[in-house]
């Protein structure tokens, strides 16, 4: 209830931490997914997948030290020093887009082209490239349509999505001395507008719930924050979806 107190930072922290050590919070964003299919919320229209950065604290790390963890080898120093250990992030990357610099993990959704609910997941470091997690992610739908941006795009996906029985909506890329074709260009244009939609479930969560970014220690508290903000999301749309409905009917 609105009047109700609101638990504490500590209470929420607990509480998230009960959650990591049982490792459920991918059967919870799914058990909701079948209170969507109650409310007539399913997936339709074909899936629209997509990826964004999640901010983590910045390192400050020797260059030696950074070595080891992207060798997967614990830091000499860190060993030596557990306060110093238990406060760095060994699981978070760097990565570099467009000349901007990044540091921490990548959220990977697909959302249905209807409602623009996240149906499926998946976080990885931030390093990983956008098409390393995309025919795991695709859902149920109505409609076998795909959409994704360039960055989806290779022969590799294209027979995948083809052998899955899904319809590539994918983007064309320009390669090297072969640029693409005014029909291509056209052709990307028109699957942009729906594509783009996968965009404001990114701009809701950086507006509406307090940015792209985490406070915890490592991928498995990581996972666990980014996935109770894709809950979350899902929480609020069926809201405003069914709110929308209402104001219909009347």
């Amino acid at each position: 209830m609105p009047e109700d107190r609101v638990p504490d930072a500590k209470t929420i922290w607990l509480f998230r931490e009960r959650l990591t050590k049982k490792g459920i919070v991918k059967q919870l964003f799914h058990g909701f997914e079948y209170q969507l299919q109650l409310k007539g919320l399913a997936a339709r229209k074909g899936q629209i997948v997509d990826a964004s950065f999640i901010e983590a604290p910045r390192q400050r790390n020797t260059r030696e030290e950074n070595k080891d963890i992207k060798a997967g080898i614990t830091p000499e120093s860190f060993a030596e020093n557990n306060h110093k250990a238990s406060q760095k992030d060994v699981d978070a990357r760097w990565t570099k887009k467009n000349n901007e610099v990044h540091f921490g993990y990548k959220v990977h959704v697909a959302i249905d082209n209807e409602n623009k609910l996240i149906r499926d997941y998946d976080v990885t470091s931030a390093e990983v490239h956008d098409s390393q997690v995309f025919i795991e992610l695709l859902a149920d739908n109505s409609s076998a349509d795909v959409w994704a941006d360039s960055a989806y795009q290779s022969e590799a996906s294209t027979l995948e999505l083809y052998a899955s029985g899904y319809r590539n909506k994918v983007h064309k890329k320009a390669r090297r001395n072969k640029p693409l074709s005014v029909k291509q260009q056209e052709m990307n244009s028109k699957k942009s507008k729906t594509r783009a939609r996968v965009e404001h479930v990114f701009g809701s969560m950086e507006n509406e719930q307090g940015g792209m970014f985490v406070r915890t220690i490592g991928h498995t508290r990581a996972a666990v924050k980014i996935g109770l903000m894709n809950l979350a999301y899902n929480m609020r749309r069926m809201v405003s979806l069914q709110r929308r409905g209402a104001s219909v009917i009347c």
